[in-house]
């Protein structure tokens, strides 16, 4: 019997190939950091390959004795899915600024916790910083730190009623991905005036307090820096 290609089939496979190719992309690029935590990092390489096995099988098999039309309805369809696809590949990467703030639980009320001995020993990141919010004994080992110098990375905000050389050091923390991100904010106080706008990128050296429910750093040393390559912070 005569054989020849199924509209439907290679539809079919040329949406999964589409797809294995956007997650190759991402993987390649390291863009992934973009949409997921580093605990979910496997999703991407495993869904590479996944995708791409099942395009290779669809379009393998889409020569057929009884082609299968592509109907207008499943045309749509299938271009409705490849859309995310294409947004994804045309569009300039972008990260969650702090625009986003308002729409954001912040990391204290997030039910992500680091324990007390972590905050107590080590040196000081974001996380342990923003954590120690999160519980009395976190609080209490991190009082027990004050003054100590450290060097924290995030990006400029500010609210009304900031002085002029202070500044909220801000970083979004994701647990899996971009969509349950939840903020944390370390004010950061002598600031050089005016020297930084919302949203830069910027490292501060210099020595934390923790003033009641309120972290505060003192700052030494105020750079800018490039955006990381991983944005955001996983607990």
């Amino acid at each position: 019997m005569t054989r020849s290609w199924s509209p439907s089939r290679v539809g079919a496979g040329l949406l999964l190939a589409a797809w294995a190719l956007l997650f190759w992309f991402l993987f390649t690029t390291g863009r992934w950091s973009l949409y997921l935590s580093t605990r979910t990092f496997w999703v991407i390489p495993t869904g590479a390959v996944l995708l791409t096995l099942a395009a290779l099988g669809r379009l393998g098999s889409a020569r057929v004795v009884r082609p299968e039309p592509l109907s207008p309805r499943t045309s749509w369809m299938l271009g409705v899915i490849a859309l995310p696809v294409v947004l994804i590949l045309a569009l300039p990467p972008a990260t969650l600024s702090g625009f986003a703030l308002g729409r954001r639980a912040g990391f204290v009320g997030s039910g992500v916790s680091v324990s007390a001995d972590d905050i107590a020993s080590g040196q000081l990141s974001f996380i342990d910083v923003a954590a120690a919010q999160s519980s009395k004994e976190g609080m209490v080992a991190l009082r027990a730190r004050a003054g100590e110098e450290v060097s924290l990375e995030g990006f400029v905000w500010r609210e009304p009623g900031l002085a002029a050389d202070e500044i909220l050091l801000t970083r979004y923390v994701v647990t899996c991905c971009v969509a349950d991100a939840t903020s944390a904010q370390v004010r950061v106080v002598n600031v050089p005036p005016g020297r930084f706008q919302p949203d830069d990128w910027v490292r501060v050296t210099g020595h934390i307090y923790p003033l009641g429910s309120e972290i505060l750093v003192d700052a030494s040393d105020v750079a800018g820096i490039p955006q990381p390559a991983h944005p955001y912070l996983t607990p």
